[in-house]
């Protein structure tokens, strides 16, 4: 009768054990969906607990003591990451957890178009998801990133360059910035160089010439003509007359390019000032970079827009100012 008796009781004392054990299990295997996609953003520094809270109540597990257990258990309470999670298919809170540990964050695309000056690139972080827009144009300009990035010129203008990058919400500008200008030295090759210095350009001039062709060419064709136009005119000591080196340094220019910005005096206006400006004005692609260490071999001095998005290219003044008259101004 004891024997019973003990029997009983201590299968009383197992259902409880059995059947948390039982709910446990279905829990670890249940698959999770959230009502509607969601992000969630975790911070820096936060507890588990606050993490997994903000898990159960956008639906993403559905019960904050299991998730915590099974973290303790596996002893990654302390391993997640921070970021922004993207949550839209069923998972099982195993894989939820893995992607907290993994730092599976949402990423982001940023697509700087060749071309882009660092205030449009400034402006363009602003209107994305990257979230530390504000440091970003400061730190173009921060000596002593420029010393360490190994940049003898004043700012980073010209080199970052153009390309799609990838960030999340831990990205910095200085991270960012680092990645740019790592891509822009990773298109500078010793053969690049080579050639540019058979130009008479070190690094620095190239860009600064292949961010005037950049901006000046309608088209990745005319880019080793247009280059061919510059080199001569520097070869002979002819002003390079780039109305886009005008612009740039024309403060809180309004679009309106006018006779009294050509005779003002910068050191961009190459209308009045001889040579290369004293750095680049935007950020030249690869194709650009390219065109400036290879010009074509012809001897134009001139060239005028057409109007359809290509140049008349001339040998001389006379030869160009009858194209003027009939692509621009129209007789």
């Amino acid at each position: 009768m004891k024997r019973r008796l003990f029997f009983f009781i201590f299968a009383l004392a197992l259902l409880p054990l059995l059947f948390c054990g039982g709910y446990y299990t279905f829990f670890l295997r249940q698959t999770v969906s959230p009502p509607t996609p969601i992000t969630i953003s975790i911070a820096r520094g936060s507890s588990f607990g606050a993490v997994a809270q903000k898990l159960h109540g956008a639906g993403v597990v559905s019960n904050v003591f299991s998730f915590k257990l099974l973290a303790r258990l596996r002893r990654d309470s302390a391993a997640i990451q921070a970021g922004d999670y993207h949550f839209t298919e069923p998972a099982t809170p195993g894989q939820i957890l893995d992607r907290l540990v993994a730092g599976d964050v949402q990423l982001h695309r940023l697509t700087i178009p060749e071309g882009f000056a660092i205030k449009e690139i400034a402006e363009r972080l602003q209107h994305s998801e990257f979230q530390d827009a504000a440091a970003f144009l400061p730190l173009t300009r921060e000596p002593a990133l420029l010393r360490e990035l190994g940049i003898k010129a004043a700012s980073l203008e010209g080199y970052l360059f153009p390309e799609t990058y990838t960030f999340d919400s831990r990205t910095n500008s200085r991270q960012l910035i680092e990645a740019m200008v790592d891509q822009c030295l990773a298109v500078l090759t010793p053969a690049l160089l080579a050639k540019a210095k058979e130009q008479n350009l070190n690094r620095h001039q190239l860009l600064t010439l292949a961010s005037i062709i950049q901006k000046e060419a309608g088209n990745n064709s005319e880019m080793p003509l247009i280059s061919a136009v510059f080199h001569n005119r520097l070869q002979r000591g002819i002003a390079l007359q780039a109305d886009p080196t005008v612009i740039y340094g024309v403060k809180d220019f309004d679009g309106n390019l006018t006779r009294r910005h050509l005779r003002e005096i910068t050191p961009y206006n190459t209308y009045r000032v001889p040579g290369l400006p004293p750095g680049p004005i935007a950020s030249p692609g690869q194709a650009a970079l390219q065109a400036a260490a290879n010009p074509a071999s012809v001897n134009y001095l001139y060239f005028v827009a057409r109007g359809d998005g290509s140049h008349k290219f001339s040998s001389t003044l006379r030869e160009h100012n009858a194209a003027v008259r009939r692509y621009q101004l129209k007789q």
